[in-house]
């Protein structure tokens, strides 16, 4: 059976402390609430310089300039050291600051709804000059305004400020007078979305073999729904980012699952390309204004500056077997039903063990899992505990429970299956997926077999479900070997055709 492959991962942040305060739902609600807070008036004076961002471990990890490998032998908390001389940008992608977000941000309108200030726009149009990425960009910005302009908008309720510290830079219009779902704060989550998916898909296309004209489908998998009044969820943040990003041969679209949507987005896109319909599939997911400093009030609390400060993002490109990039087992997908039940074990039962069973795989022939990889540093100091390592004790006690595993073997198969959690706390992003750029290099290095993504999901946030979700795939290392395209040559048909005949004429002679 031939498999698709993934030609290529790209993963990127956007540091954006001022949107922390006016954008996560956090700081919102409780701007809403309880507008003279203690909380509100420390959050200002607890959020981390760029500097410390891009010097900060997890995130290097997750650009490429650190391995999960050489993340599991720092010591933890990791937000007390700061990497010297990290680099904003890695191997995957980078590290945006808040300033070229807004920029981006602008680019990637295309209703006149940004409106940047004018000296702004021209310290970002000089920047973008000197990016990797966007520099092919920098001329598309449009002239800005006048600060007037903007803090008029903003200050009669139309617009939604963007802020650098305590200076007004520009804002965010709403797209309709009295739609709902089309506010000044939905089309901030909106544009950040797109803005950070179009960031992602291009470092997916730097120096790639596939041209970004070769691209046929775009698969969004974030968590927004795009819409209006009368169709909420109708999309298509796909295409949308697709045209800024100049994929100008694909068409797309959106695909929603709560957390696990990037791992369904994975596999959908490894059946399209495994059936024919499509040659190269990007899978793309951009970062969540609502979830920044989601658990910001239990940092403070616990004395540490607002950890949720960046947006995340990534791509995956998905491709037809080259005989080198890892495979899509698209024969090793688990899945969890409508009948498996909700508990942990129930669910790792369906995404783990009875995939690999029916593979005639153990446990343990997975070299690395990736379920929900958020860096532990955001998720203890809010009482959520160290959640990769509680999933790889639960999978290495499934191992056990088959007599796949010896019972003492147990406390080494956290480090020796898992990796550390490096990526944010962004829903979706953590979900499976951060695995994917690392594991593939180790794979192209002979360092590593296989590997397993595992997406979860929380439907019953939704309110139409008390269900559960979750679906895995695993991925193995390319044996250079294709396999044989189904069917037969026009060649052998004729041949074939020859030696019927002169076995008819035969058989005719001879009776």
């Amino acid at each position: 059976m031939d498999f698709p492959v993934i030609k290529k991962a790209s993963y990127i942040l956007v540091n954006a402390p001022d949107m922390v305060i006016h954008n996560g739902t956090t700081q919102t609600l409780e701007r809403e609430t309880h507008p003279d807070s203690e909380y509100l008036l420390k959050i200002k004076d607890n959020l981390r310089t760029f500097e410390e961002v891009v010097g900060y471990a997890p995130n290097q990890t997750y650009i490429g300039n650190m391995t999960p490998e050489e993340l599991a032998t720092r010591p933890r908390p990791w937000y007390n050291e700061k990497i010297e001389n990290a680099d904003r940008y890695g191997k995957f992608g980078e590290i945006m600051p808040q300033d070229e977000f807004y920029g981006l941000i602008k680019l990637s309108d295309v209703f006149d709804l940004v409106l940047l200030e004018k000296s702004f726009t021209e310290k970002i149009r000089e920047k973008f000059n000197n990016h990797p990425v966007l520099k092919i960009k920098a001329n598309d910005l449009k002239e800005g305004v006048e600060i007037e302009d903007i803090k008029k908008l903003v200050d009669n309720g139309v617009a939604e400020g963007l802020y650098e510290g305590k200076e007004l830079v520009g804002c965010i219009k709403r797209a309709h007078e009295f739609d709902k779902n089309l506010t000044a704060h939905i089309i901030v989550e909106n544009l950040a979305v797109k803005a950070s998916g179009v960031l992602a898909l291009m470092h997916l296309m730097k120096d790639c073999d596939v041209k970004t004209e070769e691209v046929e489908y775009i698969i969004e998998c974030s968590e927004e729904a795009i819409g209006d009044m009368n169709q909420r969820g109708g999309g298509n943040i796909a295409k949308g980012l697709g045209e800024v990003a100049g994929f100008t041969g694909a068409t797309g679209s959106d695909m929603r699952g709560f957390c696990a949507g990037p791992t369904h987005a994975l596999i959908t896109a490894a059946a399209l390309v495994k059936s024919g319909v499509y040659k190269n599939v990007a899978v793309v997911g951009g970062g969540s204004t609502a979830k920044l400093g989601m658990n910001g009030r239990d940092h403070i609390k616990k004395g540490l500056p607002v950890l949720e400060d960046c947006l995340g993002g990534f791509a995956v490109l998905v491709s037809g077997n080259d005989g080198v990039n890892p495979i899509l087992r698209t024969d090793i997908v688990g899945r969890h039903t409508i009948g498996h039940g909700a508990s942990p074990q129930a669910v790792l039962e369906a995404l783990v063990l009875e995939p690999l069973e029916h593979a005639g795989l153990k446990i343990t022939d997975i070299d690395k899992f990736a379920p929900e990889m958020q860096t532990p540093d955001l998720t203890e100091s809010a009482g959520a505990g160290d959640v990769p390592t509680q999933n790889y004790k639960m999978i290495g006690a499934l191992a056990v429970k088959k007599g796949q595993l010896d019972r003492k073997e147990l406390p080494s198969f956290v480090t020796k299956h898992g990796y550390p959690g490096y990526a944010p706390t962004q829903g979706h992003i953590p979900s499976g997926v951060p695995i994917i750029g690392h594991a593939r290099e180790h794979m192209l290095n002979d360092n590593m077999n296989k590997f397993m993504v595992v997406g979860k999901g929380s439907l019953f946030l939704g309110r139409m479900t008390n269900l559960f979700d979750g679906v895995s795939i695993v991925v193995e290392k390319n044996t250079g070997v294709k396999a044989e395209a189904e069917g037969i040559s026009k060649e052998e048909v004729k041949a074939m055709v020859a030696d019927a005949m002169k076995d008819f004429a035969a058989y005719l002679m001879n009776n």
